[in-house]
């Protein structure tokens, strides 16, 4: 199992114009070619402008060939041109993590 832990920092004052932003235009595209993540959401404490999702994938291959296809997807790359019109989007960290070797997800990707 691999997960792809997504970090993303808005400049102050606009994550809830980012995530609505999201919500009308990537969301539909996004989950269409990845399924439901395992998470989406905010800060409760920390940094107030961050929010972090986390997709599930089988291995590096299925990652590669799901975001393949999202990125040829004519929806998603709309949503991708408005998010940087917008200009929200200050830093994007990613992170490829797998199962500690004591654990075992019951969480399968789609």
């Amino acid at each position: 199992m691999l997960f792809d832990v997504r970090t993303y920092t808005c400049r102050p004052g606009t994550i809830a114009n980012h995530l609505t932003l999201y919500a009308e235009k990537g969301l539909t595209p996004q989950t269409r070619h990845l399924g439901e993540p395992l998470f989406y959401g905010t800060c409760e404490t920390g940094d107030p402008n961050q929010y972090v999702h986390i997709w599930v994938y089988e291995n590096a291959a299925d990652r590669e060939t799901k975001r393949a296809a999202m990125w040829a997807d004519p929806e998603w790359l709309e949503y991708v041109a408005a998010s940087g019109e917008a200009g929200w989007l200050e830093r994007q960290e990613n992170k490829l993590m797998v199962n500690a070797p004591f654990f075992e997800s019951s969480v399968r990707p789609k």
